[in-house]
């Protein structure tokens, strides 16, 4: 008993999002993936289905797999409470809603097939972390290195290999990362 009276809930944001998740993802398996199409996955559907308002921002808490959960997640829990630390967590609830609807809408308007996961959410934590350290009139070097591995990775993913991955969601994401280090929320 006393060791759980040590552990901290230190990331509240972050933490609450891979137990979601995880949670979406059992109700996935359960139900044959019938929750995971209703409301944890962004498609091109009618503007007259309701379903479709809630899933512009739930996409990001669907997964297709454990696989692509632990990979989303472990990555999130790395990178994410040092931001949740640094620009609190209402501020990174904030960014984390705005990337999922952002990525939804994206995907919605110029895709016909399904997004799921967190990977856009992953790739602005990346690309914000990146920013954390940007002083005036300077650009930190591991930003330029950050932005050329990953962002040039997906960029040529996206034109050469042809897989399910939405490489345009994690650009998307990377972006809003991007934007919000540089602009937002860089008084934080």
């Amino acid at each position: 008993m006393k060791l759980l009276k040590k552990i901290d809930y230190n990331a509240p944001v972050v933490l609450s999002f891979a137990f979601i998740s995880f949670a979406v993802l059992i109700l996935g398996y359960l139900t044959g993936g019938r929750s995971t199409n209703l409301l944890f996955c962004v498609y091109r559907s009618s503007f007259m289905d309701l379903f479709m308002y809630p899933r512009l921002f739930l996409h990001v808490l669907g997964h297709a797999n454990l696989e692509h959960y632990v990979n989303n997640m472990m990555m999130m829990l790395l990178v994410g409470p040092m931001l949740e630390e640094k620009y609190g967590s209402k501020n990174l609830l904030i960014m984390m809603t705005i990337t999922a609807f952002v990525t939804g809408i994206i995907n919605t308007l110029f895709f016909s097939t399904g997004l799921l996961g967190a990977s856009g959410i992953v790739f602005m934590m990346i690309i914000l972390s990146s920013v954390t350290s940007v002083k005036e009139d300077k650009i930190p070097l591991t930003l330029i290195v950050v932005v050329v591995l990953y962002m040039g990775g997906q960029i040529a993913d996206g034109l050469f290999v042809r897989d399910n991955i939405s490489q345009l969601t994690h650009i998307v994401g990377g972006i809003c990362g991007g934007v919000f280090g540089l602009t937002m929320f860089k008084d934080c």
